[in-house]
């Protein structure tokens, strides 16, 4: 009974939709880890094949590992709310359901976050840091200022991310909103909180032709809807820059995303495309030329 009460460092969250090919291998991930003091949560989203039936043959072989299943879809990050309702731990770390994590994750995650107490997030970056080695510690102001110069350390999805549960459930998760919830709330936690940066490739993202963002390159709004909710993002933190400082954010952020424009233009010799998107940006023409400015180093 008393082994019962005794709770995990890390809850794993495993949010599952339609991952039949690929959830085996995820969770055998997990189970391989160097580092074992975990719980693995699984909530499936009402899949329709038998992603349920393989997560369960694990429940029988660990009984670290828990099985929910939604009783209506809830979509992604409604359902990644859900799963850390669940959660024990003092950790919450992602894992989708279609990628993995190596035999060292776990560990220096976890090592990472205990240099850093006073930390509220622990982030896999996607940029080589020149400045110091990994892990490293990224104050508020310098965490929003990085993010709107082109040096961001924010812009990896939920499994790059370990993630403190007080610290979570205090800021209310994420807002649900689809395309941009991840980046919503590492906006607002990295705000008050430090933010621990981690090496580079600490997750396997697998590619697919199934996964979300290869889903999303077919809805030509999804880049909008991000630049505006970065353009938000920047106004409700304009507390961290001076004035000049806010008018180069945002000069910088209409210079990343015209490249964003002209380099889909360019690789799909198709301009409606780009000029629908243009169009949508609310941009003048001279800030989308802005786009084949070189950045100098």
């Amino acid at each position: 009974m008393a082994e019962a009460l005794i709770k995990p460092l890390v809850s794993l969250l495993m949010t599952a939709y339609n991952r039949e090919k690929y959830i085996g291998e995820a969770i055998e991930s997990v189970l391989a880890s160097a580092f074992q003091d975990w719980e693995l949560i699984i909530v499936d989203d009402c899949s329709t094949d038998n992603t349920v039936g393989i997560a369960k043959e694990f429940v029988l072989k660990d009984k670290r590992i828990f099985v929910y299943t939604n009783t209506q879809n809830l979509g992604d990050y409604p359902n990644r709310n859900k799963a850390a309702s669940y959660a024990t731990g003092e950790y919450l770390k992602y894992l989708d359901a279609d990628d993995t994590i190596y035999k060292y994750t776990l560990s220096y995650m976890t090592e990472a976050m205990k240099c850093f107490p006073e930390a509220g997030m622990g982030i896999s970056v996607n940029l080589i840091d020149g400045d110091k080695p990994y892990p490293s510690l990224s104050l508020p102001a310098d965490t929003i200022r990085g993010q709107y110069s082109g040096k961001g350390i924010l812009g990896c999805g939920p499994s790059a991310s370990v993630i403190k549960k007080n610290v979570f459930e205090s800021l209310g998760g994420f807002s649900g909103e689809q395309f941009v919830g991840d980046h919503e709330f590492w906006l607002k936690l990295g705000a008050l909180y430090p933010v621990v940066k981690l090496q580079p490739s600490l997750i396997w993202w697998r590619r697919h032709p199934e996964q979300q963002i290869e889903q999303e390159k077919k809805n030509i709004t999804v880049q909008n809807i991000r630049y505006q909710n970065s353009l938000k993002g920047l106004e409700e933190l304009k507390h961290f820059f001076n004035p000049q400082e806010f008018i180069e954010a945002r000069k910088n952020m209409a210079r990343m995303y015209a490249r964003t424009i002209i380099r889909d233009g360019i690789y799909n010799k198709d301009l409606k495309i780009p000029y629908k998107l243009w169009k949508m940006s609310g941009m003048s023409f001279l800030q989308l030329l802005s786009g084949l400015k070189i950045k100098r180093k």
